[in-house]
């Protein structure tokens, strides 16, 4: 099969009308869905500048590492561009009358709403392909480097004359920094012993890594330490000294979240990894996302049906968008609740893909039922 002869049959199968509203839907939900989420990335990068500000993380690392979290934004955010997309497109032609003068040629509901079908058909393939693989891999990259800057690649970016706080227990200060990499006029805070406070002065030292573990080689110093109990100041002078600077506190990176595990781990938790108290929560998390991508369909039947239902009004309706709104926003607030609950009871999970379905059946029927009914009896007369 050739290009073209593709072309021609795929034209066929979508008219012109098709296409020309099918446009208008796809352009509108990749603007508002790359906005919203832009906008949701801006919000939480907020959350990482500390590690700009207090360990001199650069622009370049912070950009990469909040980037990982993107498909995530993407996933949460498109069942609800989906509907506002459906619904704002559709009322934008039945404002402009275009959607009155496709009803009076003759088309029906269900070609009227195909183009808005395909979209969230589209949306479905793209939520479910994010929840099952892209976002549990990004995240897992998000957490490992997350892990990697604040406990090992932290120590690395000591700016001259610069206190940088290498964990919230150690704060380090060089001079300067040869071009070879040894560092002069070295100050070490050091308060990871909380009944002594140290301070360590060299003249020079390097950094080398041992074990995966940063450390810091100090030559011609001293270590100074104060008993906060006896209030006595120790001081000790050597000729070299090594010290880690990586953090008391490190995560086990065995421990890995919920949204980092794949569907298999979420349904059949293993016991070593998960307690029996947070299984419920586990198994939710597996549901919510082979579920979530149904609500794209369902959110943009709401759409739909709110639109091509009811008589034409010349002089507007406001009242009906008002109420797909309103019905989007409780069934948002109905699936929260229910996972929540269904985290504690899970003889509340079945529910879950019921609440994500239904709604999109139910308006699917309200506005289909009529036409399909119409075609069967006119099959059978014939």
């Amino acid at each position: 099969m050739t290009p073209s002869s593709l072309l021609l049959r795929l034209r066929r199968l979508f008219p012109t009308l098709d296409r020309y509203v099918f446009h208008q839907l796809l352009v509108a939900l990749a603007a508002t869905t790359g906005g919203l989420a832009a906008l949701i990335w801006l919000m939480q990068s907020l959350h990482f500048v500390s590690l700009v500000v207090d360990r001199g993380l650069s622009l370049r690392v912070f950009i990469g590492l909040t980037s990982l979290l993107v498909p995530s934004f993407v996933a949460v955010v498109m069942p609800i561009t989906t509907f506002v997309v459906s619904l704002f497109v559709y009322q934008r032609l039945a404002g402009d009358r275009e959607l009155t003068v496709m009803q009076a040629s003759g088309l029906s509901p269900f070609a009227l709403a195909r183009p808005g079908l395909a979209c969230a058909l589209i949306s479905t393939l793209i939520v479910f392909v994010l929840n099952l693989w892209i976002v549990p891999t990004s995240y897992h990259a998000f957490r490992q480097y997350e892990f990697q800057i604040r406990n090992k690649m932290a120590a690395f970016m000591l700016q001259e004359g610069v206190f940088t706080k290498v964990s919230d227990t150690m704060t380090v200060y060089i001079r300067s920094r040869d071009q070879n990499g040894v560092l002069r006029g070295v100050l070490v805070e050091d308060d990871r012993q909380p009944d002594s406070h140290a301070t360590i002065l060299a003249n020079h030292g390097n950094m080398v890594i041992v074990n995966d573990v940063p450390r810091v080689v100090l030559y011609d110093g001293s270590r100074q330490v104060i008993d906060r109990k006896t209030g006595r100041l120790n001081m000790l002078v050597f000729k070299q000294d090594s010290m880690d600077l990586s953090t008391a506190r490190q995560e086990d990176p065995r421990l890995r979240d919920s949204a980092e595990m794949s569907l298999a781990e979420l349904l059949s938790p293993n016991p070593k990894e998960v307690s029996a108290r947070d299984t419920g929560k586990f198994k939710v998390e597996g549901w919510r996302r082979m579920t979530s991508p149904l609500t794209c369909f369902s959110f943009a039947m709401v759409g739909l049906f709110t639109v091509l239902s009811g008589a034409f009004s010349r002089h507007g309706n406001i009242t009906r968008p008002l109420v797909a709104v309103l019905s989007v926003v409780g069934l948002l607030a109905i699936t929260l609740l229910l996972q929540n609950l269904a985290g504690r009871n899970m003889g509340l999970i079945p529910l879950i893909p019921l609440v994500a379905i239904l709604p999109g059946l139910v308006c699917s029927y309200m506005l289909f039922a009529p036409e399909v009914k119409t075609y069967l009896r006119l099959r059978r007369q014939a």
